[in-house]
């Protein structure tokens, strides 16, 4: 009789799309799939959308041999958030959670954060710790203890928050692209801009904080995020200042947004600042890609909105010193 009770309770636990976008880390994607397959939490679809990696992963996929997986190749690299948009949009759950194709999971990560969801119809998504992990996979302990602390989960109650604007927007506890699972029917996906780029996850926080539903907080380390080389922070010369410039302007983008939304109004300064430090960030970039004119316009527009901030004077004042001299200090070779 418990063997039956057991199998009625799974089939009726609503399904949830797990999404995994990818590109060229056929290891770690494995990886990551396996600890999507490897669920407690059975209703699952596995979504993986690859971003037409130079190796096919289409193989790897199936050898898993799930058919809860469903696999899509784009015929063109759509850039990043396009196909992480692509495979949010395939999802038919009542819940979804993304999953980076170079991090894992728990194997109760969804078997802990669904009934609470399950439990009050009035949240939007609940989300939990996580663990801090090298290329190979290996916990770091410190790593792990910063970034609890940075984001202030080692301090957050657990349970309901709501509202949740501060601890979404501004000490962005939770890791929407990693460590959460969101009701899909409360988001438009159609409505999320392009230009938010890399900030997808800051701007999906965002849109669930002024859903005005709830967020539930889970505080135990229920995943595991991958800190290697192949991240955008980490990437080397050129590809590094790309991909900071990037990541600059879906900043700026966002923040533009936020600062005009007058249901978090109550934290525009900060919103303010924050747009502020990207035009620098924007600017010094630029200045390292040898575009002079445009940095500085940028580094006008921060400087000419704050009283004082060092970072932009110096880097204002480098866009004035000869190449020569400069490039040393931008950390330009040549």
């Amino acid at each position: 009789m418990k063997n039956i009770t057991n199998d009625m309770l799974k089939v009726n636990e609503p399904l949830v799309s797990i999404v995994i976008p990818t590109y060229n880390r056929p290891e770690y994607l494995r990886q990551a799939i396996a600890s999507a397959v490897q669920q407690t939490y059975q209703n699952i679809e596995i979504i993986i959308s690859d971003n037409c990696s130079p190796e096919n992963p289409q193989a790897i996929v199936e050898s898993f041999q799930d058919p809860r997986i469903r696999f899509w190749r784009q015929q063109q690299n759509l850039g990043m958030i396009a196909n992480q948009m692509h495979a949010f949009k395939m999802a038919r759950g009542k819940y979804v959670a993304s999953l980076h194709d170079d991090d894992m999971w728990n194997e109760d990560f969804l078997a802990k954060l669904i009934p609470p969801l399950e439990a009050n119809s009035d949240l939007i998504l609940a989300f939990c710790d996580q663990y801090i992990i090298d290329a190979h996979g290996k916990i770091k302990d410190g790593g792990t203890k910063r970034n609890s602390q940075s984001y202030k989960r080692d301090k957050l109650a657990s349970g309901v928050h709501q509202p949740f604007h501060k601890i979404g927007l501004i000490d962005k506890s939770i890791a929407t692209a990693a460590a959460c699972v969101i009701r899909n029917d409360l988001i438009d996906w159609d409505s999320i801009p392009s230009e938010i780029g890399g900030m997808w996850d800051l701007y999906l926080t965002y849109l669930c904080c002024i859903s005005g539903h709830g967020a539930y907080y889970y505080p135990e380390k229920l995943t595991r995020y991958r800190d290697h080389e192949q991240t955008d922070t980490k990437l080397s010369g050129s590809r590094n200042v790309e991909a900071k410039i990037r990541k600059a302007k879906s900043e700026m983008f966002c923040y533009e947004i936020f600062i005009e939304d007058p249901r978090i109004q109550e934290f525009k300064t900060y919103f303010q600042q924050k747009w502020l430090e990207s035009n620098t960030t924007l600017g010094i970039g630029l200045l390292r890609n040898r575009q002079i004119i445009s940095a500085r316009s940028y580094l006008w527009q921060a400087l000419s909105q704050q009283k004082f901030n060092l970072r932009t004077i110096a880097a204002l004042t480098l866009s004035f010193i000869p190449k020569l001299l400069a490039n040393p200090i931008l950390g330009i070779s040549k």
